[in-house]
């Protein structure tokens, strides 16, 4: 199986949003330039990323749109229904619960854990939060896929043991530690909200340069 470059994998999702909502709108067909000139990339760019993945016919230099997106949502596994459990609901944690359309991009939250006697018992938006205790019994008898771990950074590393120990597969990182998973196959994906917001002081600086 072709290894496809990572780079190619995280546009992809770019393309999703813009189709989908372009979608949404009612539109029902878009050029590859009118689509990239809207993402301020090349055409080139575009067909080289799709390409990896086979063909997708245009019909007078145009795609279809719901079919495009159709087929990048297979492509990303929007349709695999995996599992995912959220560790430590605080203010993040509950925003993630709250807002971010999980089941859209192919996940059900089976439940979140806490170690708040408050939060324990209750509910996020219709996820029940347990004992964090229970956190290991859980992803084993559930075959969990991913967890969100939206922890402090102390107890991080310990949680992500725990985790991985009970057969998790994969960890959305929002808690600004570098988690060590061992040799264990165990896909793990830090979000560091600082990193973009450096990438915009560069170009901040960058402008601040041109002025001076």
């Amino acid at each position: 199986m072709k290894r496809i470059p990572d780079d190619v994998i995280r546009r992809l999702p770019l393309y999703l949003r813009k189709l989908d909502g372009l979608y949404a709108k009612g539109e029902k067909r878009v050029s590859s330039g009118e689509l990239c000139r809207q993402l301020r990339m090349e055409p080139s760019q575009l067909r080289r990323d799709l390409a990896w993945f086979g063909d997708f016919p245009q019909q007078a230099f145009a795609y279809d749109i719901d079919g495009l997106r159709r087929e990048i949502g297979k492509i990303l596994g929007t349709h695999e229904e995996f599992s995912a459990i959220l560790v430590g609901p605080g203010k993040i944690g509950s925003a993630l619960i709250e807002h971010f359309s999980f089941i859209v991009d192919g996940y059900e939250v089976l439940g979140a854990f806490d170690v708040s006697p408050e939060r324990i018992g209750t509910e996020i938006a219709g996820v029940p939060v347990y004992d964090i205790a229970g956190l290991g019994d859980f992803v084993r008898e559930h075959k969990v896929d991913i967890a969100i771990l939206t922890v402090p950074r102390g107890p991080a590393q310990k949680l992500a043991d725990v985790l991985v120990e009970s057969g998790i597969r994969a960890i959305w990182n929002f808690t600004n530690e570098e988690l060590d998973v061992g040799a264990a196959d165990v896909l793990v994906e830090n979000v560091h909200f600082s990193d973009s917001l450096l990438h915009l002081n560069y170009y901040l600086a960058q402008r601040n340069g041109e002025t001076d």
